[in-house]
């Protein structure tokens, strides 16, 4: 079986291939899938990642959700303790350039959020499976969080970032509900439409 790095590497292959027209139509697609969706609709507080190409494009689900009144929560990692902390985003000029070419909340602007706090989190990754397990970029940074989260998770995806399977280790945790540019699948039920 192909290792989680095997995997990551043919994906962002896969990624690398979608044109800029077609990116922006399947992270749309996406997203009018998230706003009808129940989770978001019940959500108040929302924590999501600000994505970089090739992933599912966030802004404007950040935007949607600035405009609806919820409280949007970005992750600042913290690389000493492979922790990560969510905090208030009201304006894209609360962030600032990481490692990685990430965004994150700048400290003095931003408050923390608890995690008891979280309704929905939408959760990154490369890759996933039909029961909505997920590969995510090596850090293990979400894997350490979801083990004391309780509230709702989804992740976003391109049908090109869709496997059948990986090796699930015991750190593993799949997400309860999985959009898809074509279908949502949900944790435990098979379910595809």
């Amino acid at each position: 079986m192909e290792t989680k790095q095997m995997i990551r590497k043919a994906v962002k292959a896969k990624l690398a291939n979608i044109q800029k027209p077609e990116y922006e139509d399947k992270s749309y697609q996406i997203a009018q899938t998230l706003f009808s969706d129940p989770y978001w609709k019940d959500a108040k507080t929302v924590a999501i990642t600000v994505s970089n190409p090739p992933e599912a494009d966030t802004l404007q689900i950040i935007r949607k959700g600035w405009e609806l009144g919820k409280k949007i929560a970005v992750p600042k990692c913290i690389p000493e303790s492979k922790g990560m902390v969510f905090r208030t985003l009201t304006r894209f000029s609360e962030l600032e350039s990481s490692f990685f070419n990430l965004y994150e909340p700048i400290e003095g602007l931003t408050e923390a959020v608890s995690a008891n706090e979280i309704d929905l989190m939408i959760v990154p990754g490369v890759a996933f499976t039909y029961d909505c397990y997920r590969i995510g970029h090596g850090g293990g940074y979400y894997d350490r969080y979801l083990t004391n989260f309780n509230g709702k998770t989804v992740s976003l995806a391109f049908e090109e970032q869709l496997i059948d399977r990986f090796q699930v280790e015991e750190h593993d945790i799949p997400v309860m509900k999985l959009i898809t540019d074509k279908k949502v699948i949900e944790l435990n039920r098979g379910k595809r439409f």
